[in-house]
């Protein structure tokens, strides 16, 4: 999922007026949000889609797991880099090249003719995600003063934590409804006139100048070394239990140590550093980035195995297993509207408290009604848990985001905006592949089942940890300098 715009950052004081009027504004800010919201669905939705494209692409159980962690992966490389890139290259030109290559490679993924290609294709599609959201960010910051930045922003939250919600549902229903047989196919065609009607409306109204830095420099041996480390990674983590764990798997895992502390060193001699070694010496941005990591990991990790239990050890099909996250939908949104309105700014970091708590007890209660309603299981049984899982969730999504990059300088805010959704993203790919590798190894010798309560169980772990770290935050998150 896609946040950057859920934290309101002050603007640098070189910049005293919008470069638009007002409803032109507004206009850009709807641009950007469609933009997202693409980027959101299609981190989504391939999660529920997974049984149906391996049932007709084909491949191993690997390939459930690669074609949602092939966009996040590479979602999360391109985002470190992607905020420099635009200083370079210009954030109008870049917003509206990865969003035509979003477009192109979503209908690369709807024509997939096998598994492989599919991937490779997801891939593309990450990588062009991530050159265009941080970009979509840098214009919306620029248009808007700062008295009217915040009232744009009001809806965006709540839009966005329903488009987190409603991907699963959205792909369920398109599923159900074959359109002209393209089956799973249509999950990701949809995005092409989408993005076409995106790609027009950006051409007319989004600005020429936002505010670019022309003395940035783009360090090419950080960006290397970072994408090696998470490379050696993610990889073995997902072919790793498929592969029978052979030795070349644990070596990855672990030369992936040295060279995440190589990029460490290179960062702190590099006159361009990937990440302002500035961030860094901020608690409340290293505390909430493994906050980040640890929740969307348990969180991706839980839906994934929901997914998978219910249509391959219930048998369901994918709009009945897609309707029956409604009541965690339902509880998101709800939550995500009070957390907006007014409890993040009442209760400070107890907000986030109250929220991962709630959310591992409606882990917990869907662990116990899965374990003794198993012959009888219906989505109304599920939907208690379900309910309690998402509303704790959506207390979660927006003040987070304000503690990650809250006292973030403007100086500061593009590169901690793109390390921020890269930890969310590459979270996503790690919660995709290590749960999902513990799930299928589990269902090996216990069934579906079994398989589906000890996700909840290690999610509802992960959620309790993050829980302990929120006590090092700061009471009440900053708005900027």
């Amino acid at each position: 999922m896609t946040t950057e715009l859920s934290s309101p950052v002050a603007r640098s004081p070189a910049v005293e007026s919008p470069v638009l009027p007002l409803r032109r504004a507004w206009l850009v800010l709807a641009v950007v949000v469609v933009a997202d919201i693409m980027d959101v669905l299609d981190s989504t939705v391939a999660n529920l889609a997974g049984p149906s494209i391996r049932a007709d692409l084909g491949g191993a159980d690997s390939t459930v797991q690669w074609v949602p962690a092939a966009y996040t992966a590479a979602f999360a490389l391109g985002l470190v880099t992607s905020g420099r890139l635009g200083d370079l290259v210009g954030r109008r030109r870049l917003f509206l090249a990865g969003l035509a290559g979003f477009t192109l490679a979503s209908l690369a993924c709807g024509l997939a003719p096998g598994v492989w290609f599919l991937i490779g294709a997801r891939v593309l599609q990450g990588l062009c995600g991530s050159v265009m959201i941080p970009q979509g960010f840098a214009l919306v910051k620029i248009v808007f003063l700062p008295q009217h930045l915040r009232r744009a922003l009001i809806p965006f939250g709540p839009i966005m934590g329903l488009a987190t919600v409603a991907g699963p549902i959205l792909a369920g229903w398109l599923l159900h409804l074959n359109l002209f047989g393209s089956e799973w196919r249509s999950i990701f065609l949809i995005n092409v006139p989408i993005g076409v009607a995106a790609l027009l409306l950006g051409a007319l109204f989004l600005p020429r100048n936002a505010g670019e830095d022309t003395t940035a420099r783009l360090d090419l041996r950080g960006v290397g070394l970072l994408t090696l480390a998470s490379a050696l990674l993610i990889i073995p983590l997902v072919q790793g239990r498929e592969l029978g764990w052979p030795l070349w798997t644990y070596a990855m895992m672990a030369a992936s140590v040295p060279v995440l502390a190589l990029f460490a060193w290179s960062e702190r001699r590099s006159a361009h550093p990937v990440i302002a070694p500035t961030l860094f010496r901020k608690r409340s941005f290293i505390v909430g980035l493994v906050i980040v990591g640890g929740f969307y990991a348990g969180l991706t990790g839980f839906q994934l195995a929901l997914n998978l239990m219910l249509q391959l050890g219930a048998h369901w099909t994918p709009l009945h297993t897609g309707l029956t996250l409604i009541p965690w939908a339902l509880g998101s949104a709800v939550a995500v509207g009070l957390a907006g309105a007014f409890l993040a700014e009442r209760l400070g970091r107890a907000t986030l408290h109250l929220g991962l708590g709630i959310a591992a007890a409606g882990l917990v209660v869907l662990g116990v009604t899965v374990a003794y309603t198993q012959d009888s299981l219906t989505s109304w049984t599920l939907a208690p848990a379900l309910l309690i899982t998402g509303f704790g969730s959506g207390l979660v999504f927006i003040p987070i985001f304000d503690y990650v990059l809250g006292d973030a300088t403007s100086d500061e805010v593009g590169t901690g905006s793109g390390m921020l959704n890269a930890a969310q993203q590459f979270a996503n790919a790690t919660g995709a592949a290590a749960l999902g590798t513990a799930f299928f190894a589990q269902a090996a010798h216990g069934g579906f089942f079994d398989a589906g309560e000890l996700i909840t169980g290690l999610a509802a772990a992960l959620f309790l940890v993050t829980l302990l770290l929120v006590g090092l935050l700061p009471k009440h998150a900053q708005q900027g300098h």
